[in-house]
């Protein structure tokens, strides 16, 4: 079969799946080949050898992952190896880091600490920033410990960033100067689409009945372990109940900030500011 013929019946099988059938067959006859998409275009008489390359079509038009298909992610400014029982990251969570950074930047940041590694995307994104920082980063899940270990391994980090195996900060002995995190957030009842809710861990997606009481959890923890800084991921429409949680924990001041979608998708908590003075 021809690559032209190729990409044409194999973006008809993904139109019933995604808005942009034919650019994913492109990225995944890409794959197959090991070219890239102008090869596609000047190449596009050539007979290849087609069944692995509709057999990955198949999947895809399952709902399985382009990112579970293939491997591979990108985020930020790397290419991350991710597997089904992993959370893929998402771009609004560079959107987290954006703002990390800028406090990174600003303060004496030393250690951080990261709650819910997943395939070690933050962690290793701010290691490569910032080659002073000391980096703990849990998760409760062995699987994600596992693939963040092959990521760090990838970008030789493994002696930048400590990868634990706890829940929270229950294993981390040392005075953090911040936390940050891209917990799940998603009410239990919320109706997600089928690529996601049928292959991506749910431990990593759903928050509890009302979606933010991890994030409640963390927001308490860190006050508790008298940790400056907390930088947070959260869902668009828990500003609100948010809000009122931590004015009634008490802390010196806190920022929502919003996604590429102009939806609100995280929080940074100042909890004790430079003179431990209280704003709320």
């Amino acid at each position: 079969m021809k690559i032209e013929e190729a990409l044409r019946v194999a973006s008809k099988r993904l139109d019933r799946v995604s808005s942009r059938g034919y650019f994913e067959a492109q990225l995944l006859l890409c794959f197959v080949l090991k070219v890239d998409r102008t090869y596609l275009i000047t190449h596009n008489q050539d007979e290849i050898d087609s069944d692995e390359f509709f057999k990955l079509v198949e999947r895809r038009a399952s709902f399985e992952p382009y990112e579970y298909i293939t491997n591979s992610v990108s985020f930020y400014d790397i290419e991350l190896y991710v597997e089904q029982g992993v959370l893929i990251p998402r771009p609004e969570t560079e959107v987290l880091i954006d703002k990390a950074s800028a406090i990174i930047e600003s303060q004496d940041i030393q250690n951080i600490a990261e709650i819910g590694v997943g395939s070690g995307a933050i962690s290793i994104v701010l290691a490569r920033k910032y080659p002073h920082l000391n980096i703990i980063a849990t998760d409760i899940n062995p699987k994600a410990i596992e693939v963040a270990q092959r990521n760090l391994m990838r970008f030789d980090l493994e002696d930048r960033v400590t990868l634990r195996e706890c829940s929270l900060l229950d294993c981390v002995d040392i005075k953090l100067d911040m936390v940050i995190s891209n917990p799940p957030y998603i009410a239990n009842d919320f109706e997600l689409e089928r690529n996601v809710v049928e292959y991506e861990p749910s431990e990593a997606l759903f928050g509890g009945d009302s979606g933010d009481e991890l994030l409640k959890e963390i927001i308490k923890t860190t006050k508790e372990r008298d940790i400056r800084w907390l930088c947070c991921e959260m869902g668009f429409d828990q500003r609100e109940p948010l809000l009122t949680f931590i004015n009634n924990l008490g802390v010196y001041s806190v920022e929502f900030y919003k996604d590429l979608a102009s939806l609100d998708r995280g929080f940074i908590i100042d909890f004790k500011g430079k003179d431990d003075e209280k704003k709320f």
